[in-house]
């Protein structure tokens, strides 16, 4: 655990300090097709009962998704690796610049305030990193420091966010950005198994922006507190994304058991981060978890004691997207700050979870 400031009970004697990170801006993006959990079906010719019901019972309506081409004998089948890793590059850059901008917008800068770029990609492989294709592309200034988390999954948004704020609180008044782009759809097998069909119902395409400064009283979001860490070993491959032989391909794997795992550990972390901050878990004004599934959100809301009014952005992205992987709580935390409800002073936790089995959360105050 990682604390970046002086623990939450002692914050009104310091609110002086300048070099506490701040939010400063998010901003999102996703791919150009949306499909509904109905037409995916149709699209994909699912006719097996039992898969068609993990589709309709996911709680998501919708997700943005760019399909295999129809085949000669007009149905979509898998992809060759090759063709997914170009698809990933492609996506991964346009979503992510996309997404890069709407966040420098969102924060009132210019790319050519950006001064550190780390990006996150669990669903492809690319060398240079994606943070070089996206600096090329966008005409960033080629002095600008980087760095790449690949391979983390769901969870690594906040181990960026922790990464970057530990940059951040290094170089005042210099601006950092994390920058999540998961091309979902580069990572799909259409082998009409139970396992691929839980991965085929769940993921969507996008890519999420954060913004982080500090040394600014100026800057009017959040300022980054503490982060609390843990990794379920027991659970090491519960969430994996390895080769798979028979398919001659990547092909990612979720444990049923993962909504348990996971609800029943995250009072650990919870308890973890609020030590020696003198707060309680009802102190806390505002959750922004990750949208991992119905189930691993149900097991959260209840583990942790939460509401569904807690969850609900979490929730409406889950509806809206589907799993986003690194992104996804990026995405409700820009639903939070759009709702404008927070007040100065208010508690919050950022809370993410993936392969590992892994926890993270990170303590946030406006």
């Amino acid at each position: 655990m990682t604390a970046i400031a002086t623990p939450a009970a002692d914050l009104s004697i310091h609110s002086g300090l300048t070099e506490i990170t701040r939010v400063a801006g998010v901003g999102t993006a996703v791919s150009e097709t949306p499909y509904s959990q109905t037409e995916l079906l149709d699209v994909l010719g699912v006719e097996d009962p039992r898969i068609r019901s993990v589709f309709l019972n996911s709680a998501i309506d919708r997700r943005f998704l760019t399909l295999p081409p129809v085949g000669p004998d007009g149905r979509r089948g898998s992809e060759p690796q090759g063709d997914l890793l170009d698809k990933h590059k492609k996506m991964a850059v346009d979503m992510g610049c996309r997404a890069l901008e709407a966040c420098l917008k969102s924060a009132g800068a210019s790319l050519s305030d950006l001064r550190h770029l780390c990006c996150v990609t669990s669903t492809g492989f690319l060398t240079p990193g994606l943070s070089a294709l996206v600096i090329r592309e966008m005409g960033i200034d080629p002095h600008c420091s980087r760095s790449d988390i690949v391979g983390m999954g769901c969870n690594a948004g906040l181990n960026a966010l922790n990464v970057v704020a530990g940059w951040s609180a290094a170089h005042p008044g210099e601006l950092g950005v994390v920058l999540c782009s998961e091309a979902c759809s580069a990572a799909y097998t259409l082998d009409g198994t139970m396992r691929t069909a839980v991965v085929n119902s769940l993921f969507g395409d996008g890519s999420a922006a954060v913004a982080l400064v500090s040394g600014d009283g100026r800057v009017p979001g959040p300022r980054v507190l503490k982060f609390a860490s843990y990794i379920i070993t027991d659970a090491l491959d519960a969430m994996r994304y390895d080769w798979d032989r028979d398919q001659d391909r990547f092909s990612f794997f979720l444990d049923p058991q993962i909504p348990y795992v996971v609800g029943a550990h995250a009072e650990v972390v919870a308890d973890r981060l609020l030590s020696g901050t003198g707060l309680r878990r009802s102190d806390i004004g505002h959750w922004v978890v990750h949208s991992g599934g119905k189930k691993v959100v149900d097991a959260v809301v209840v583990n942790l004691g939460l509401s569904r009014y807690d969850v609900r952005h979490t929730t409406g992205v889950l509806r809206d997207y589907g799993n986003l992987s690194s992104g996804s709580f990026l995405f409700s935390y820009e639903r939070l700050a759009e709702e404008g409800v927070a007040r100065p002073g208010d508690y919050g936790v950022l809370m993410t979870m993936g392969p590992g089995s892994t926890i993270e959360m990170a303590l946030i105050q406006w």
